[in-house]
């Protein structure tokens, strides 16, 4: 065969030349197309005459320009998961554990605060950083944790709002056909977000209002004791017969997949983060509506919790109430009414579930294109990481529907499953939000990011305390447990190398480890 000759050799690369044109000016257009989908937030009279350099004076109607985000996110502290162990705290330890609620979600908003924090300070959000921050190795490791916790709530919101539809059809849609309904949210939030992000903030508000007024009514219908709600906010007790759902209270405030989401939100609105007046602005405004969002989840948590504290703590079926069986337990406890409680339990499930699949959808794009760099349609993306969890979701949904049992058990798995994950999500976002060469001046000051260590040691110890009693119960015979001492040890591992990258431990502790742990960058 003969050698191309140099024109042909000449045309080739003229059209590799044209090829990476093209797929540059695709690139740019995305990215420009991304830009102008960003909500412009600017007092014009006051930048006339500023640098940038100090915040502009307070303002309701800025604070309304920056309300949306936080919404958004809170959404995770009102998934379905969460909601099941709301009714199984109620049921079994009764309002004994409010106060662990009031204090967990204290916690989830400061992990939400820092990672809105690191996404406004540096104009990028957690995913892309640990792209640049960690080596190949370990990022796709990160991605692969983060997937696996992404699609662990996925499995839980989807059943759920597949749960909610099986009760408001009266049983006439099978909980595989609820699946494929719920399926189909990932076109709706493509529809509504070509019109923009403060339409698709609009639904999500319309959203979380059902489930506030569902279960306000479900609170209103039980009536229950206020002076004993008063006294489990205020009165810390905890026993023994319920440290299991204490620890679940907990370890639902924190998921993964928020914390890579949150910082991903808040670029929503367009903010200079050269300009240092501008960043403090906006992160000001984001905490006041951040907080105002949690509060929010924390009354319907509340509410969930109260009602089962009321109806069956001390009861017979207390411990068997599952997010399956609670809206037959309610019926037959607070009866018909005016309209059916049952009905008032699937609606308020049925936005959970809805509302929470809609925003895993989100946190998947985000979390896929910043491991991996990718650079896809936004119909594409969505597509490819509403597939993740679907898939898995409908062979559960088929395997796992031959009893309330099984889905119980099922979902006590991918509580595990999303508590292992914790650390990959909370390890990198504090130590990110920690470098001056990545925050600037925006970096945490020794005294909050020792706060913000701590909580997260508190979050990941319960959590393991979590992992420890069910692997304790569950693991049987020789070869599972040889299975599971081997990927504990490797699960630690990991977790000492990423504590070993952040810079709060001694350099001196730091030194003695394997070189391997020592090294940084790609």
């Amino acid at each position: 065969m003969s050698a191309p000759s140099r024109e042909e050799e000449s045309k080739e690369e003229e059209r590799d030349e044209e090829a990476n044109r093209l797929l540059e000016e695709e690139e740019e257009a995305e990215s420009s197309s991304e830009e102008g989908e960003k909500i412009l937030v600017a007092d014009l009279e006051f930048d006339r005459v500023d640098d940038g350099s100090v915040p502009p004076p307070f303002s309701w109607k800025k604070l309304w320009l920056f309300t949306g985000p936080g919404f958004l996110m809170s959404i995770a502290f009102l998934d379905p998961g969460n909601l099941e162990g709301d009714l199984q705290a109620g049921a079994i330890a009764g309002y004994s554990l409010l106060w662990l609620l009031m204090w967990a979600t204290f916690m989830g908003l400061l992990i939400q605060l820092l990672s809105a924090r690191v996404g406004v300070a540096t104009g990028r959000h957690l995913a892309e950083l640990c792209r640049d921050e960690y080596p190949n190795w370990a990022r796709l490791v990160l991605w692969f944790m983060a997937e696996l916790a992404l699609i662990g709530a996925d499995i839980q919101e989807v059943i759920g709002s597949a749960i909610a539809i099986q009760i408001l059809s009266r049983g006439f849609f099978p909980l595989w056909a609820g699946v494929l309904i719920t399926a189909s949210d990932c076109f709706f939030f493509l529809f509504l977000e070509n019109y923009g992000v403060r339409k698709l903030e609009a639904a999500f508000a319309v959203l979380i209002a059902v489930m506030g007024l569902s279960f306000a009514w479900m609170f209103g219908d039980a009536q229950p004791n206020r002076k004993e709600l008063l006294m489990g906010i205020l009165v810390p007790r905890l026993s023994s017969k319920t440290i299991r759902q204490a620890v679940g209270v907990v370890g639902c405030v924190i998921m993964p997949h928020n914390v890579f989401l949150h910082s991903a939100l808040v670029q929503s609105r367009k903010v200079d983060p050269k300009k240092i007046g501008r960043v403090q602005e906006a992160l000001n405004y984001y905490s006041i509506e951040s907080a105002a969002a949690l509060a929010v989840s924390f009354m319907i948590n509340l509410f969930v919790t109260t009602v089962f504290a009321k109806g069956f703590y001390g009861t017979k079926q207390a411990d068997s109430i599952g997010l399956v069986n609670a809206g037959q337990y309610l019926e037959e406890k607070y009866g018909g009414g005016v309209f059916p409680i049952l009905y008032i339990w699937g609606i308020g499930l049925l936005a959970a579930g809805q509302s929470s699949t809609i925003t895993g959808t989100y946190a998947g794009q985000f979390i896929m294109g910043g491991f991996l760099n990718l650079r896809l349609k936004k119909w594409l993306r969505a597509l490819i990481t509403r597939s993740f969890a679907i898939v898995p979701t409908i062979i559960v949904a088929i395997v796992f529907n031959k009893s309330e049992g099984s889905l119980d058990v099922l979902n006590e798995w991918l509580n595990v499953l999303q508590s292992m994950q914790i650390p990959f999500a909370l390890i990198p976002l504090l130590t990110l939000v920690s470098k001056e060469k990545i925050m600037g001046t925006f970096r945490v000051g020794p005294v909050l990011e020792r706060v913000a260590w701590i909580v997260a040691g508190l979050i990941m110890i319960i959590n393991g305390y979590l992992l420890l009693d069910f692997f304790v119960s569950e693991v049987n015979g020789i070869l599972l447990g040889l299975l599971a001492c081997s990927c504990t040890t490797a699960y630690i591992a990991f977790i000492v190398y990423l504590v070993s990258q952040s810079g709060i431990l001694p350099s001196a502790w730091v030194n003695r480890l394997p070189k391997g742990f020592s090294s940084t960058g790609n």
